[in-house]
């Protein structure tokens, strides 16, 4: 799960979070699939911890030049 800070200026209920309301300045954990639609609202919510892959990240292959 990532989490995000809900900056706006009022208490909103967020129904994917199971109706919970939550209330400005409050860290609340989302799902790592949503966590784009939140942050994409810079007005309303900043992020705080991102996604974490579940696969770790391929390092890029070395290319080597051999002899013509």
């Amino acid at each position: 799960m990532a989490k995000v800070r809900y900056v706006g200026p009022v208490p909103v209920t967020v129904p994917e979070l199971g109706s919970r309301t939550v209330q400005p300045d409050e860290v609340v954990e989302v799902p790592d699939a949503r966590y784009d639609g939140y942050v994409c609202q810079p007005v309303n919510w900043e992020p705080v911890e991102e996604p974490r892959t579940s696969a770790p990240k391929k390092a890029a292959a070395k290319t080597v030049k051999g002899d013509d």
